[in-house]
């Protein structure tokens, strides 16, 4: 595990020779020994292709490049940090929660279009995380920012989750999801946004939660 959790907002991440993480720009808070930030765009992966999808959508994800011999210490804009074990799934996250990961991980954009069509599209609308998502695929840790802290919440076949797609985070695991309309709590108790949407996860997995519905 790279991410030690100093605080609910910090983590510190141990780099050796020959191993290299991505983090957000601006999320280096301090660092000990030898080590080099280089410029990345989306991790370096994901081909040409991915790198103008997200140019023509204006969701770039701006990385670095970490690498060296000594400790880094992560953190951005007082958020809070969950850092998240893959071991061979694949991770969905938008692009601007993303703290820091390794970089033994797959990174590449997904458009939401191809996650339920037409819906796929409106969820990124809804949410505010516009017509693409990234996945992470393989083995190793991510550390992902929101607000209010974090709650994983297990899905499984006769147990969906319905989620509010502002407080939704990342979820893994083999699930699907669907943007249904349905009359929200805040509505009914007059504190209604004048929209009704819920995101339905089904399969098995998780999704994580934040304890709030602010946007990044």
């Amino acid at each position: 595990m790279p991410f030690r959790e100093i605080n609910s907002k910090m983590v510190e991440a141990r780099i050796t020779p020959g191993q290299r993480l991505f983090s957000q720009r601006g999320a280096m808070l301090a660092y000990r020994g030898q080590i080099s930030f280089t410029p990345s765009i989306a991790g370096g992966q994901g081909g040409v292709m991915s790198m103008i999808g997200r140019r023509v959508a204006g969701e770039a994800a701006p990385l670095m490049t970490v690498e060296g011999d000594g400790t880094v210490m992560f953190g951005h804009g007082g958020h809070h940090i969950q850092v998240i074990e893959l071991s061979g799934d694949t991770l969905h996250v938008e692009a601007d929660r993303l703290l820091a990961f390794d970089g033994t991980l797959q990174q590449k954009p997904v458009f939401l279009g191809s996650q339920g069509g037409v819906m796929g599209m409106v969820r990124g609308q809804v949410t505010g995380q516009g017509l693409f998502t990234t996945t992470l695929s393989g083995h190793g840790s991510v550390a992902v920012m929101a607000h209010g802290g974090v709650i994983e919440l297990p899905v499984s076949p006769d147990r969906p989750v319905h989620v509010d797609p502002q407080a939704y985070v990342a979820h893994h695991g083999d699930l699907r999801n669907k943007l249904s309309t349905a009359l929200g709590w805040r509505d009914m108790v007059g504190r209604g946004s004048g929209e009704a949407f819920q995101l339905e996860l089904s399969g098995t997995g998780a999704v994580f939660v934040q304890a709030s519905e602010e946007k990044l």
